[in-house]
C-alpha cells in the first residue's frame, strides 16, 4: 500500500528497526569483486528486491534503498547517470515493501572526496553533489532520508543542508568514530551533536567502524549533548581477514545493543557483516524491554568547531581583534585581502588566552559577504576555537553561518521586531547560538528594568522560532563611563537579573566602558572583574593585553571555578605576572602653560578644563564688562575651545574632559546671549549646520558630542536626530538655507544611507558642503561616497565648520 510519510514523525515509536548490510547481503549472492554495487539497481534488480524482502520480514521498519555511494563522483565511469541509479534503487525497495508498513530512505554515504581544506572539494562542490542526490531520492519517492558512516563534519552539513533545503523529508545522520571517540579527520561526539543537531536532523547517532561492545562509551557520549533519538548502527564485531566473517554473532550482537538502550538509543540496526538474523535478534530484544527515559544533565551554552568543543558554564574570553572598528591596520588588511594578517591576529588571541574568537570584516571599502567568506574559510583551516560571527546583514550572516564549520555564536539581533524576525530565522536554521542587544527602536533603556524586558522579548521571540534557551545571549550593553557614569551601575544590575533570574547567558564588550578616559586598562579590568561577579559569561575583551586575562584567570581562582587553581597554576607557569612596584611615579605633562592675554581669560580657560561651570559663567559675566560679546567669543571663548581640543587632540586629555569644557563654554555662550537680550542685542551666530545620524543607525552619543562643541563655537545647530530619513536631511538643508551638513553612522549597515543622502543632496542642488564621521568611516571612503569633509571627531568637526563658514 502506499504511505505518505512527509512531515510525519516515525520516530514517535519507542523503537524503530533499522536493516543490516547491503554489501554483505550482496557478496552473499555471489557479487563478483570490482561491481559498484549500485549498478546492481539495474542489472540485478531481483537481488536487490530480495534482500530488502528478508530484512522487512526480520523486522525492519527502515529499509536502505542502495544508494550509499550513488553520487556522480562515485559513479562517474559506470555508465549510468544518478538519476538512473537511485530511481532504480528507490523502485527496487518500494516493490519490496508493497504491503507493509516499511519505509524507504534514501541511503547517502560520504562522495569520496576530501573537502577543503584538507582536500580540494569546496563545500559548494559537495552541496551540489549531494543535492543531487536528494532531488533524485525524492522524486522517485523516497520516504526518509538517511546521511551515514560520515566522518568530516563539514561534508556532514552539505549533505544535511541538501536534505533539508530540497526536500520536507525527515532526516537522520550518523557518524563514524574510532575508539578515541572521533571521526577520521578529528571530528569530536559532542561537535557532531551541536553541529547536526543544530541544523535540524530528526534523530542522530553512530555507524560502522566499529562493535556494539566498543560502541557503548561513544552512545553514552552522544546521549549527554543531545535531545533527539539515538541512532546505533554497529557493525558485527571485527572481520576475519582470511575467511572475511564477523566476530560477533547475533545474539551477543543483540544483548550488547541492549546496553545501549538505557543511553537513549532507539533507532536500532547493523553496518557491516550484519544480516536480516541480526535483525531478527534486535527485534527479540526490544520486545523484553522498555524504550529508556534517559536523565539527561541541564543542557547549557556549547559552541564548537570539529576539533574543539567551548562549553560556556564559566567566563570564556572572546578575542576582539578580529574587527575593523578603530583599526588602520586592520581595514587595510581588509582592502588588500592580507589573510596572513588577519590569521596572525587569530593565532595571537588564541595563544594570548581566547576561547572564542569574534569576527567582523564590516568595512566600507569591501564586499562584506564576500570576505566573510573568506575570512572563516581561512580561520577554520588554522585555528580549532569557536567563532563568533559578528555582522548585522542577514545576507552576510547566511553566507558565514552556512560555510562555519560547526556550532558559532551569531552577533547579533536586538529587541527591535524586523530584525528579529529577519535574523532569527537564519540562526534558527544553521543552529547557531545568538546574542540579543538589550536596545529597540527606541534606543537602549537607561534602566536596568528596560534591558531585561527587551531581554525577555529577545528570549521569546528566539525560542518561538526553535531555539533553545541555552543558546540565547544577552548583552546588557557597556556604555562608556566618561559620558554617562550611572550607566555602568544599570548594565550590571541588568545583567545580574538577566544571569540569575531569566537563566540566560550574558555577554559585554568590556572595553567599551573606558572609552574617553586615560588609564583605560586600569578601567576595564575593575569593569570585567565586577561584571563577572554579576554574571557575565562570556567577556569581549583583547586577550593581549595580559591584566585582562589575568583578571578572568584570577577570578576563575576566586569564585571556585577553577580546581585546585590548576588553571592558574599552568597559566603562571607560561606566562609572566604583570610587574608592580611599590613606588608610584607621578607623571607630569610636558604641555606648556597657554595664556589667553588675559588673568579672566585665563581663568575662563581654567574653568574649562576643570569642568567649572560657575567659574566659566561668572568670569564671562565679569569680562562683558570690560569688553564686547563678540570679542569675548572670538578671542577668548573659542581660542580656549581650541586649546582644549588641541590637547584633546594629543591625547593630554580625554573625552570626558571634552565634554566638561564644552559645558562649561556652554555656560559661558548662555551667560553672554542673556546679557545681549538684556540689552536689546542678539548674539550673531557664525551659520547653521544641520547634523544628523543617518536612516537605519541609532546610535547618536558621537553626533551629540558634535552638535555640543559646534554649539560651543558660536554655531546654530539644527539636530535632526538619529534614525534620519535621507529626503529629511536633503528638506532641512533647503529650508534653513544650511550650508554645512553633518552625517554621522557607527554601524557599516547604514553606510549606505549615508552615501544616499549626500547623493540626493547633490541632486537637488543643495549648496551645502558635507562632513562624514564615525567609527566605521575612513577618509578614503568618505570621499568615495561624495563627502566633501571627514571629521574623524569632534575636535575635527569644529575645525571644519571654521574652514566652511568662518
Amino acid at each position: 500500500m502506499e504511505k505518505t510519510v512527509a512531515n510525519k514523525n516515525i520516530f514517535d515509536k519507542d523503537f524503530i528497526l533499522l536493516d543490516g548490510a547491503m554489501g554483505t547481503m550482496l557478496q552473499q549472492k555471489g557479487m563478483e569483486l570490482g561491481t559498484v554495487p549500485e549498478t546492481l539497481n539495474i542489472t540485478k534488480p531481483d537481488w536487490i528486491i530480495d534482500i530488502h524482502k528478508q530484512y522487512i520480514d526480520a523486522g525492519s521498519d527502515v529499509v536502505y534503498a542502495n544508494t550509499f555511494g550513488a553520487n556522480r563522483y562515485k559513479m562517474a565511469n559506470t555508465g549510468y547517470s544518478v538519476d538512473e541509479l537511485i530511481g532504480a534503487a528507490i523502485n527496487n525497495a518500494k516493490e519490496a515493501t508493497k504491503g507493509t508498513e516499511t519505509l524507504v530512505a534514501l541511503d547517502m554515504g560520504p562522495i569520496g572526496q576530501l573537502l577543503e581544506p584538507t582536500g580540494s572539494l569546496s563545500f559548494e562542490e559537495a552541496y551540489d553533489i549531494f543535492k543531487e542526490e536528494v532531488i533524485a531520492g525524492r522524486n522517485a519517492g523516497a520516504d526518509i532520508i538517511v546521511i551515514e558512516t560520515m566522518t568530516d563534519l563539514m561534508e556532514t552539513k552539505a549533505a544535511i543542508l541538501a536534505a533539508k533545503e530540497n526536500s520536507d523529508l525527515q532526516v537522520m545522520c550518523t557518524m563514524t568514530f574510532e575508539d578515541n571517540k572521533r571521526t577520521f579527520t578529528g571530528c569530536s561526539v559532542s561537535a557532531m551533536c551541536l553541529t547536526v543537531q543544530g541544523l535540524g536532523v530528526d534523530a542522530l547517532g553512530v555507524n560502522c567502524s566499529l562493535g556494539p561492545k566498543e560502541l557503548i562509551p561513544i552512545v553514552e557520549e552522544i546521549s549527554k549533548w543531545t535531545t533527539v533519538p539515538i541512532v546505533v548502527k554497529a557493525n558485527a564485531g571485527l572481520p576475519d581477514p582470511v575467511t572475511n566473517t564477523y566476530n560477533v554473532l547475533p545474539d551477543e550482537f543483540a544483548d550488547t545493543c541492549k546496553e545501549m538502550v538505557k543511553y537513549g538509543a532507539k533507532v536500532l540496526g547493523g553496518c557491516c557483516g550484519t544480516t536480516p538474523a541480526y535483525v531478527a535478534k534486535l527485534k527479540e530484544m526490544v520486545a523484553t524491554v522498555n524504550a529508556s527515559v534517559v536523565k539527561k544533565k541541564p543542557r547549557q551554552l556549547a559552541v564548537c568547531t570539529p576539533l574543539k568543543t567551548v562549553v560556556v558554564d564559566q567566563p570564556r574570553i572572546v578575542g576582539e581583534r578580529i574587527n575593523p572598528t578603530g583599526k588602520k591596520r586592520f581595514k587595510q588588511a581588509l582592502r588588500d585581502n592580507d589573510m596572513n594578517y588577519i590569521l596572525s591576529q587569530a593565532i595571537e588571541q588564541i595563544d594570548a588566552g581566547a576561547d572564542i574568537l569574534d569576527v567582523n570584516v564590516g568595512s566600507p571599502d569591501i564586499d562584506e559577504k564576500e570576505m566573510m567568506v573568506r575570512v572563516i574559510k581561512a580561520l577554520q583551516a588554522i585555528v580549532d576555537v569557536p567563532l563568533q560571527i559578528d555582522s548585522t546583514k542577514p545576507e552576510v550572516l547566511e553566507a558565514a553561518l552556512r560555510v562555519y564549520n560547526g556550532k558559532p555564536i551569531v552577533n547579533s539581533v536586538n529587541g527591535e521586531e524586523e530584525v528579529l524576525d529577519t535574523i532569527l530565522p537564519i540562526v534558527a536554521k544553521y543552529g547557531g547560538a545568538v546574542i540579543g542587544l538589550a536596545l529597540d527602536e527606541n534606543g537602549i533603556p537607561p534602566t536596568a528594568e528596560g534591558r531585561v524586558e527587551i531581554a525577555k522579548r529577545i528570549r521569546d521571540k528566539a525560542m518561538s522560532y526553535g531555539i533553545p534557551k541555552e543558546d540565547i545571549i544577552i548583552d546588557c550593553l557597556t556604555l562608556t563611563v566618561s559620558a554617562e557614569q550611572k550607566a555602568a551601575a544599570e548594565t550590571l544590575k541588568a545583567m545580574n537579573i538577566v544571569k540569575n533570574e531569566l537563566g540566560l547567558r550574558t555577554v559585554l564588550g568590556v572595553s567599551n566602558i573606558s572609552f574617553g578616559l586615560p588609564n583605560r586598562e586600569i578601567i576595564n579590568k575593575t569593569f570585567l572583574t565586577i561584571a563577572m561577579a554579576n554574571g557575565l559569561d562570556l567577556p569581549i575583551i583583547n586577550p593581549n593585553v595580559p591584566s585582562m586575562v589575568w583578571a578572568v584567570k584570577a577570578y576563575k581562582v576566586l569564585a571556585a571555578i577553577d580546581e585546585n587553581s590548576m588553571d592558574f597554576i599552568d597559566y603562571s607557569s607560561k606566562v609572566q605576572p604583570e610587574v608592580t612596584t611599590t613606588k608610584t611615579e607621578v607623571v607630569k605633562s610636558n604641555d606648556s602653560t597657554v595664556s589667553l592675554g588675559s588673568e579672566l581669560a585665563d581663568k575662563i580657560l581654567k574653568a574649562m578644563e576643570t569642568g567649572m561651570k560657575d567659574d566659566g559663567r561668572s568670569y564671562t559675566s565679569q569680562l562683558l564688562k570690560e569688553k564686547e560679546a563678540m570679542e569675548i567669543i572670538n578671542q577668548i571663548l573659542i581660542p580656549a575651545l581650541d586649546v582644549v581640543g588641541d590637547k584633546f587632540e594629543k591625547g593630554t586629555i580625554f573625552l570626558p574632559q571634552l565634554i566638561l569644557a564644552a559645558d562649561v563654554a556652554k555656560e559661558c555662550f548662555d551667560e553672554i546671549k542673556n546679557y545681549l537680550a538684556d540689552s536689546g542685542d542678539s548674539s550673531e551666530s557664525k551659520g547653521k549646520i544641520i547634523v544628523a545620524t543617518v536612516k537605519g543607525d541609532i546610535h547618536d552619543i558621537g553626533k551629540n558630542i558634535v552638535k555640543v562643541i559646534l554649539e560651543n563655537y558660536g554655531y546654530n545647530v539644527i539636530d535632526l536626530g538619529r534614525d534620519v530619513d535621507c529626503m529629511e536631511v536633503v528638506n532641512a538643508a533647503i529650508e534653513n538655507d544650511v550650508h554645512l551638513v553633518g552625517l554621522s553612522a557607527l554601524m557599516t549597515t547604514t553606510l549606505g544611507s549615508m552615501e544616499e543622502t549626500i547623493k540626493l543632496l547633490r541632486e537637488h542642488n543643495v549648496d551645502c558642503k558635507i562632513m562624514v564621521g564615525g567609527a566605521v568611516l575612513t577618509e578614503d571612503y568618505a570621499m568615495k561616497i561624495g563627502a566633501d569633509y571627514y571629521a574623524k571627531d569632534a575636535k575635527m568637526s569644529a575645525d571644519i565648520a571654521k574652514k566652511v563658514l568662518g
